[in-house]
């Protein structure tokens, strides 16, 4: 099991989107969705970033405060509710109350697009990971 924000932890996210949601969970609900994701946990300043290509994870990595993040869709949320997603939290329990928030991107196009997102955020949360029990916040510069 992977340490949660590592590239290994990303690598078995990557498969876990590569593999997909079930077939009764895809039907009527996903489409090909060209996109990019960059989806953060605020107190380590790091993303996991997934692009989107042909229907397919392109790239799934783990983009540091220090590196050039580009995506269309930027959400941001805090470590308390990445580790209750992966212990079993609802996805869109965890974007309906806003546990994870769209800081970057069109709302509109975003939401055309949400049952998707929360079917791959599920799979996100279902990666298994060990987590420490406290994360140092990321210093920022003013």
């Amino acid at each position: 099991m992977a340490d949660f924000f590592t590239p290994q932890w990303a690598e078995s996210v990557r498969e876990a989107l590569q593999a997909g949601p079930s077939e009764q969970a895809r039907e009527g609900k996903l489409q090909e969705y060209p996109a990019s994701w960059a989806l953060e946990c605020r107190e380590l300043g790091s993303y996991l970033f997934i692009r989107w290509a042909g229907g397919a994870v392109a790239e799934c990595r783990i983009v540091g405060p220090d590196e050039p993040l580009e995506a269309i869709y930027v959400l941001g949320m805090d470590y308390r509710d990445w580790k209750a997603l992966h212990e079993g939290y609802d996805a869109q329990r965890t974007v309906m109350y806003r546990k994870i928030v769209l800081e970057e991107g069109e709302l509109l196009q975003f939401f055309k697009a949400v049952y998707f997102f929360v079917e791959y955020l599920n799979l996100i949360g279902s990666v298994p990971a060990t987590y420490p029990e406290t994360v140092r916040p990321v210093a920022t510069v003013s």
